[in-house]
């Protein structure tokens, strides 16, 4: 018998089983061997062909920060422009008084004797009012756009002393009462709008550069006494001995006792220029080519290379300067120390 005959000659007994139970009658016993459960037909798993692995991956480098050389650049020279290659130049710059009110003024004798002992320029300019757009200008070669003493004006743009410091000199600039170095913001008697060189990105976000070079006035003494004067060095007096607030006669005293001490320098003795000037003057003058006028201001060229008794009466800027400065150590004119309209100052030195 086959078998799938058997297996439904089994389910039919089961069948019968029940419905005799189900009437009383006696169950059969039936032994589980009796019931064959045929074997399942096992098929196999399909073989997968499995993708290789890629091979290892060669890492990437680290990359290691190689630090920039710490060896100080030799100073450029001067090229042959006119200007002497002086060993150090100080700019000291005072406040808001046109030409007449200074020259001849009684309550200024020292200024006035630098005035005429050294080289006075009789028709020098401001750019334009206010403060602040007078001290960017002369240090970054523009206003850049700035018309007010905004305190939170920055910018990012090179700079003299990016130029001082890229031709391996020093620089320093001097602020009397600023809190501590690299201060930003004002107090009664300093005034952030008169120190141009915080407002330069790349100078006040270099903690170490802005705390090296941004310092109080108090660390010049200490300065002149170590013999590290900088090679240049940019000094902002308080809000008093400015002339901003106080008489002429405060300016003036302040003047002969630093100046002074400047001028005893050994430094300067060789070949330095003490720069004296006004940020802005009191009237609207203005020349060569400006188009808003910051006044008339009188500016006086202090050093041993300057003609002594000598008038100037050449038309220039605060431009000016900054090409000055820049063509006596070799350095690119940046901003509008390049216009033509700012002329070079050559006409002071002794040849």
């Amino acid at each position: 018998m086959g078998r799938g005959l058997t297996l439904r000659f089994l389910v039919l007994i089961l069948l019968l089983s029940a419905c005799t139970g189900r009437s009383g009658a006696q169950t059969a016993t039936i032994s589980p061997t009796a019931i064959l459960i045929p074997s399942p037909t096992t098929t196999p798993f399909p073989t997968k062909t499995l993708t290789p692995l890629p091979p290892t991956l060669t890492p990437l480098p680290v990359l290691t920060n190689t630090p920039l050389s710490t060896s100080t650049p030799s100073p450029t020279r001067t090229p042959s422009s006119g200007v002497p290659d002086f060993t150090h130049i100080i700019v000291i710059v005072l406040e808001n008084k046109e030409f007449g009110t200074v020259i001849g003024n009684p309550q200024m004798p020292n200024f006035n004797r630098w005035a005429s002992q050294y080289t006075l320029l009789t028709q020098f300019y401001a750019i334009r009012h206010p403060s602040l757009p007078n001290y960017l200008a002369m240090v970054g070669g523009s206003t850049f756009n700035v018309t007010t003493n905004c305190e939170s004006c920055y910018r990012d743009a090179v700079n003299l002393a990016d130029l001082v410091e890229n031709s391996g000199r020093t620089w320093k600039t001097y602020q009397e009462d600023m809190p501590k170095p690299c201060f930003v913001g004002s107090t009664l008697s300093y005034a952030q709008k008169h120190n141009p060189f915080i407002y330069f990105n790349d100078i006040r976000l270099n903690s170490e550069r802005c705390k090296r070079s941004v310092v109080p006035l108090t660390l010049l003494t200490a300065d002149l006494a170590s013999n590290s004067l900088p090679d240049f060095a940019f000094i902002t007096p308080n809000l008093c001995h400015s002339a901003h607030d106080c008489d002429l006669n405060e300016a003036d005293m302040w003047l002969g006792e630093w100046v002074s001490y400047l001028m005893a320098y050994p430094g300067f003795k060789e070949g330095g220029l003490i720069v004296l000037t006004w940020d802005e003057g009191q009237g609207d003058h203005t020349c060569c080519g400006l188009t808003t006028g910051g006044g008339r201001v009188a500016t006086v060229l202090i050093s041993p290379l300057a003609k002594t008794g000598f008038q100037d009466d050449t038309p220039y800027t605060l431009y000016s300067l900054l090409k000055t400065i820049s063509a006596a150590w070799g350095l690119p004119y940046i901003g509008h120390a390049a216009d033509a309209e700012n002329s070079l100052i050559v006409a002071p030195w002794q040849k």
